[in-house]
């Protein structure tokens, strides 16, 4: 009998984000409204330490108008990883901006220091780490270089809901941070993004610019977008909010029992003060990791990803940024990284076989 498909990723949607959708159907106040400010006041209090929030369509939509909203205009350059998905650079240069990569450190995939520094010109205005995978970026390094050479720090923390470094909430680092609500994320809206703010400028700021520029009704005063997130997408955000804890801690101890279990590849390393919270379980394979990929899927049924396999400074549509450049780290990392299931949904059966073909795999070399 074949067994079923472990998914790598599998979103939660049950019948408390389905009544909260019905419940707002009903009200009639579909667009951004109640839900929306609700929501943005939960988020800060959950995931931020009351810093304030402000909540947008989309991740991406969050980046973008959050480098607007802190002031990066065209001219400036913003340091960025290359080894991450192609919307934060994507931000950058769409606020009319250069993004600027730098390599990473071999442990957590986050921005290396050293490589940052290096990378600092005049025209550098601010330094964007992502927290990839749900684990911090090494943020106490980069706030000292960010304050000694009088650049703003920002945050990509898409994936890293709950994240925590030295006690400290990921999203409370930078001038503003943002976090994903895509499908796949930790927690979800649907689709939507949203952005904590150290500053009340940066708040208004965001506001203004989601909204076409207003915050009362044809007083336009700056020239904004349509970016605004809806009530039904609150909705089902401020409900998955109330769950995220527990399916976090779900994923901890999923990642928990992969470290102690996996052999013959290298298991993600956790800097000893922080909280991963896990968004993907990322090994290293150090031979053939395609053929690693396809022989999990194919003969045990265990599905994986690659996240990422072609580093921004490589893609078509960005590597005009950064001609002949070289990022070994980055280019290691690409060639060798797989990400496990490691969702709130496995169950113990599912667990034991992703062991099993994981130290079959390696212990047959793939």
């Amino acid at each position: 009998m074949t067994k079923a498909f472990i998914p790598p990723a599998k979103p939660i949607i049950g019948d408390d984000e389905r009544a909260a959708v019905d419940r707002v159907l009903r009200s009639g106040m579909i667009a951004q409204g109640p839900e929306v400010a609700a929501f943005e006041s939960e988020f800060a209090d959950v995931m931020v330490a009351g810093r304030s929030c402000v909540a947008v369509n989309s991740g991406t939509s969050g980046l973008h108008l959050g480098l607007l909203a802190a002031g990066v205009r065209q001219g400036d350059e913003v340091i960025v990883p290359s080894f991450t998905f192609a919307a934060t650079a994507n931000s950058v240069a769409l606020a009319g901006a250069t993004p600027v990569f730098a390599d990473i450190e071999p442990d957590y995939f986050g921005l290396d220091p050293a490589a940052v520094e290096a990378a600092i010109t005049p025209r550098t205005k601010a330094i964007m780490p992502v927290h990839l995978y749900g684990h911090p970026a090494m943020m106490r390094e980069l706030a000292e270089i960010a304050t000694r050479h009088g650049i703003a720090l920002y945050e990509d923390a898409a994936q890293a809901h709950g994240a925590e470094l030295g006690g400290r909430k990921v999203g409370t680092f930078g001038e503003f941070a943002m976090f994903s609500l895509y499908p796949t994320k930790n927690m979800t809206s649907g689709e939507g993004g949203m952005v904590s703010c150290a500053t009340p400028e940066i708040v208004r700021n965001m506001k203004l610019l989601r909204n076409q520029g207003m915050e009362a009704q044809y007083k336009n005063e700056i020239v904004g977008f349509n970016a605004r997130m809806t009530d039904i997408h609150a909705a089902i955000g401020r409900v998955q909010l109330t769950k995220v804890g527990a399916w976090t801690e779900q994923r901890r101890s999923n990642a928990a029992f992969l470290n102690a279990n996996l052999t013959g590849v290298v298991i993600p390393p956790v800097a000893a003060d922080a909280v991963h919270v896990y968004h993907q379980y990322t090994i290293r394979v150090r031979e053939d990791r395609d053929r690693f990929v396809a022989a999990l899927k194919e003969e045990y049924g265990v599905g994986s990803g690659v996240y990422y396999p072609v580093p921004n400074h490589r893609l078509d549509s960005l590597k005009h940024f950064a001609p002949g450049l070289d990022l070994p780290e980055t280019e290691k990392a690409a060639a060798e990284v797989v990400s496990l299931p490691v969702h709130p949904s496995l169950s113990q059966d599912d667990l034991d076989r992703i062991v099993e073909a994981v130290n079959a795999l390696a212990g047959a070399g793939a």
